[in-house]
């Protein structure tokens, strides 16, 4: 994938298409826990539930997101699948978020359009039973 940076032709949309899926990838509460958990190391989806409080089918559908976006990977342990992260960079990538988050203080947190979770996200209605 082409580098992002900044062009004097601002209608190339498409050339940004595939960085907004990822940071669309990226934007959920859920797959966002879930890629920090694996970044210490891989675990199973049972675990991955217990440790983040959600449904396996929960689990399993933000694990499948993130394996269609070549983020994360698994292998078959017995019955079980233990997955990974597949791109180290990734943490660098949210590591430079965190930072920028941290820069600009409570702007993101208040923000009317994108601010904090609300209840159509799944941790925070399963958190809420």
């Amino acid at each position: 994938m082409p580098m992002i940076t900044a062009s004097p032709d601002v209608s190339g949309r498409a050339e940004l298409a595939p960085a907004g899926a990822l940071f669309r990838g990226l934007g959920d509460p859920t797959r966002l826990a879930l890629v920090r958990r694996l970044a210490r190391g891989e675990a199973r989806v049972v675990d991955l539930c217990t440790e983040l409080g959600l449904s396996q089918s929960t689990v399993s559908s933000h694990l499948a997101c993130l394996r269609d976006c070549g983020l994360v990977d698994y292998r078959a342990q017995g019955r079980a699948s233990v997955y990974h992260l597949t791109r180290p960079e990734l943490m660098d990538l949210l590591a430079v978020a965190e930072g920028l988050l941290a820069a600009t203080g409570n702007a993101v947190a208040l923000c009317p359009t994108y601010a904090s979770p609300t209840t159509s996200d799944p941790i925070a209605k399963e958190s809420a039973r």
